[in-house]
């Protein structure tokens, strides 16, 4: 078979769930330091019920992992490897720019 639906339908769902300009931000701020939903609302300067939505979805694709401290829930990136891929996108963002090709 050469076409694994299934594959391809779960690649898609990690996908969709960093196709959100908070969700990429939350990415990268992850990437550096673990950091509470109160830090990361304070950044984006949302409500804690659509910070808590977007790291849920973030969470639900297995990007990010939570740990329950008392009253607080803090997040570090589970999947550091998906920066690659940004870094990828990076590549070809510049390369539209640029007449070098992308060397991801």
């Amino acid at each position: 078979m050469l076409y694994a639906e299934k594959h391809y339908t779960v690649r898609a769902h990690i996908i969709k769930a960093i196709a959100h300009p908070v969700r990429l931000f939350f990415v990268e701020k992850l990437a550096h330091q673990e950091y509470c939903v109160r830090e990361l609302t304070e950044m984006v300067g949302f409500d804690i019920s659509t910070v808590s939505k977007h790291l849920r979805v973030l969470k639900h694709a297995g990007i990010v992992v939570d740990d329950k401290r008392g009253n607080q829930v803090f997040y570090q990136l589970r999947t550091p490897c998906i920066l690659n891929f940004l870094g990828c996108i990076e590549g070809v963002i510049n390369s539209e720019t640029s007449t070098t090709t992308c060397a991801c």
